[in-house]
């Protein structure tokens, strides 16, 4: 009896280890500070296209900026996310808002960068764009096996 009473206390120890841990139970990882988000991206930038002092500097000003409309959009995401979605007509405008500063901003570069390492940055946005979808893609299946389950 005693035997039967402790190998079934060894297997409800071993089965509740063996779960894997959920979200919340894993360690956050600390965030970065907007500033030295910029500063990675910068040096990134400079490792990829071997950006001189000058191109850094313009550069530098553009993932600022870039990274403080991301910061504000966030936020207005944030706030508005409990109130109303969105009419078809305001998705419209803030999808063409998007694009139309897509458009400036890669003017902005092109007078910055080389044709060379332009075409260089532009082939790494689209290599960047396509692994996102895909970890997309495999999140979402991930997720809806759990769904099922």
């Amino acid at each position: 009896m005693k035997k039967v009473f402790i190998a079934a206390l060894l297997m409800v120890g071993m089965a509740s280890f063996a779960q894997e841990k959920s979200e919340s139970e894993k360690p956050k990882m600390e965030k970065l500070t907007v500033a030295q988000r910029n500063e990675l991206h910068l040096k990134k930038l400079t490792l990829d296209l071997d950006l001189n002092a000058n191109q850094q500097k313009e550069m530098q000003k553009i993932i600022a900026e870039q990274s403080a409309k991301r910061e504000t959009a966030m936020a207005e995401r944030k706030a508005k996310s409990d109130s109303k979605k969105l009419t078809a007509e305001e998705r419209f405008a803030k999808k063409s808002q998007l694009l139309d500063e897509q458009i400036a901003n890669k003017q902005k570069v092109k007078k910055i960068l080389t044709a060379e390492q332009y075409a260089k940055w532009e082939t790494s946005k689209e290599n960047k764009r396509h692994a996102n979808r895909q970890d997309f893609k495999k999140h979402k299946s991930n997720h809806d096996k759990q769904k099922d389950k």
